[in-house]
């Protein structure tokens, strides 16, 4: 099966992000999309000649959670921003959070701070399968970092590359814009 890109251009204008920077971070997207399907066909060669031994065959095991993840992390992202209304404190999500994090604000606090923590990654509200319950995970790379059997509800990117065109090192600045295009709509429709 081969992956492809979708089409994020309906984005562009948002407040705080520059034709630039978004096209730049959808051509990245798009690249990891192209490294997915071209690693899966690798594999798959790979592994119809029987090379399960080989070093080669190991290493692009290890890489197509790196890719495939790039490409995903990067679908949510997008996917849950271009919005321009607030969360809706009677919301589906806007209950869970103040059960989880008791007030909306004090999610936000925690997630924006998340975000703030030097290194390169993901921030993630993830909502676990087994108990419902909400967390804010800083995702190291793409593919390091998730919680098994929980599900994204809200994806900020904060490697370099979502902010350093506009903001330069101000990440604070780049995670407040970030939150004024959030699409709340999209991220509650994660929610199970």
């Amino acid at each position: 099966m081969a992956y492809a890109a979708k089409d994020y251009s309906s984005l562009l204008g948002m407040e705080g992000f520059s034709e630039t920077l978004l096209k730049n971070h959808f051509t990245l997207y798009q690249g990891y999309v192209t490294n997915t399907n071209k690693v899966a066909d690798k594999l798959t060669a790979m592994a119809t000649e029987g090379k399960f031994g080989e070093p080669e065959y190991a290493e692009l095991k290890r890489r197509f959670g790196w890719e495939f993840n790039g490409m995903r992390l990067h679908e949510l992202y997008f996917g849950n921003m271009g919005g321009t209304k607030p969360v809706n404190p009677d919301g589906k999500l806007g209950k869970a959070l103040k059960a989880a994090f008791g007030s909306i604000e004090a999610w936000e606090k925690d997630f924006r701070g998340t975000g703030a923590m030097r290194g390169i990654g993901w921030v993630v509200l993830f909502q676990d399968g087994a108990s419902g319950s909400l967390f804010n995970v800083w995702v190291n790379e793409h593919d390091l970092g998730h919680l098994a059997g929980c599900t994204p509800v809200l994806i900020m990117d904060v490697f370099e590359h979502a902010f350093m065109i506009d903001y330069g090192l101000k990440r604070a600045d780049y995670i407040a814009a970030f939150f004024k295009n959030i699409s709340w709509d999209a991220a509650e429709a994660r929610l199970r």
